[in-house]
């Protein structure tokens, strides 16, 4: 089983499967150093092409999947979101390689994304489980995750190495598939307060 590239929409959002045609909409999106503080790659916003390009080898050399996020209202890309560590003999993936521009936090598109890879990832691909991670000092992610209801596991100390030399611990999170019921229904109501 291979993740074929899909496009996934709802009211508020469209996932496009990441290509080049999106380098320069998401540059623009990303142009504040503030939203890569915590990224391994792209640090501080200090090399953007390097971000996709590694983004972009990923999805043509491995099982994962990365999408340009499209918002509705401002009718303009406004981040990019991704399926990574795939393990399907395992039936997982990670949600990942998250960035938003700042003009739509605290709005409809978060939780949008994460209702539409949750949802693709459990109903149509059969997944027992989706993690997420973040540098355990990102109190903002660490934040909106426990808000649309996945579990906290645990920090894997030093987990992985910046590109400034410091070592990342980094927090877990998952959603089971036995979960996605009540997660399905949290994010429909928070979007239905957005409609």
């Amino acid at each position: 089983m291979t993740l074929p590239p899909v496009a996934l929409e709802n009211a508020f959002v469209r996932l496009e499967p990441l290509e080049e045609r999106h380098r320069e909409p998401l540059r623009e999106a990303a142009n504040d150093p503030d939203l890569w503080r915590f990224a391994n790659v792209n640090l501080d916003n200090m090399n953007f092409d390097a971000g996709v390009d590694h983004r972009l080898a990923e999805i043509a050399n491995a099982p994962d999947r990365s999408w340009s996020v499209f918002d509705k209202v401002s009718n303009s890309h406004v981040g990019s979101t991704s399926y990574l560590a795939v393990v399907l003999a395992h039936k997982r993936v990670e949600i990942g390689w998250t960035c938003y521009a700042k003009r739509v936090w605290s709005g409809a598109v978060n939780p949008s994304c994460k209702r539409l890879l949750l949802a693709h990832g459990f109903n149509t691909l059969g997944l027992n489980r989706i993690e997420l991670k973040a540098d355990a000092r990102n109190t903002r992610s660490w934040k909106a995750m426990e808000r649309f209801g996945a579990k906290f596991e645990g920090i894997h100390r030093a987990h992985m190495v910046r590109p400034d030399g410091r070592l990342r611990d980094t927090a877990w999170f998952s959603v089971l598939a036995t979960e996605w019921p009540a997660v399905r229904d949290g994010l429909n109501a928070r979007l239905g307060a957005f409609a």
